[in-house]
């Protein structure tokens, strides 16, 4: 069976195409219990450098060990610290199981401007750690073995979180780039509190051509 589109066939036989490329299985990490998940060009099969212009973070079913672990990601510039030089902006939207609360706001207080801390991948209440309660979603990294270009990066989370006492779905876009002409050569992902006590990271790569 084919997937097809504006008659260019997206998917058949289990290929996959993205965009214009295609989209490669990099790595799977599969979390227990987990305060970070590293991705390190040239570690454990990680490819993170020119052989691809895009890479593509998938987060699955992330289950948090404490219901204010809100999801972080911090990138290396050719140290060993996950200190890169970032700035950053975040919104969500979000709207409970009741049907009584809703929500669309800017977060100013979690975007960064020239900072070297970890950024939230999500707000508010963060995931919920009741036994059903998880995170899942995607980052984008643009062009990351530049030495010329800031490097570019954007995300959405879905996560079951709680609005007035509510479970809810909250979806937070962040976006941002590192303000470093270094390659980054390894991201983190991890939480501000608790750990990551089940889920998978997978990474990939795309191809423009």
């Amino acid at each position: 069976m084919a997937i097809i589109s504006n008659a260019v066939t997206m998917a058949d036989a289990g290929a996959f195409s993205v965009g214009l490329g295609s989209m490669t299985l990099i790595k799977t990490l599969t979390l227990s219990n987990a305060a970070t998940a590293s991705f390190v060009h040239g570690a454990s099969s990680v490819v993170l450098d020119s052989t691809y212009p895009i890479y593509r973070f998938e987060f699955i079913n992330i289950h948090p060990s404490e219901s204010s672990g809100g999801l972080t990601v911090a990138f290396r510039d050719g140290g060993t610290a996950y200190d890169a030089i970032k700035t950053t902006t975040i919104f969500y939207a979000g709207h409970d199981e009741g049907d009584s609360a809703t929500a669309l706001s800017y977060v100013a207080g979690q975007d960064q401007a020239q900072a070297t801390g970890a950024m939230r991948l999500t707000v508010g209440d963060d995931a919920n750690d009741d036994n059903d309660g998880s995170l899942s979603g995607t980052m984008m990294l643009f062009n990351p073995s530049s030495t010329t270009y800031v490097k570019h990066f954007m995300s959405q989370v879905n996560f079951m979180g709680e609005s007035s006492g509510n479970p809810s779905t909250n979806t937070a876009y962040m976006a941002g780039y590192c303000n470093v002409t270094a390659a980054i050569d390894g991201v983190q992902i991890g939480t501000d509190s608790g750990n990551m006590a089940s889920g998978k990271i997978k990474l990939y790569g795309l191809k423009d051509s």
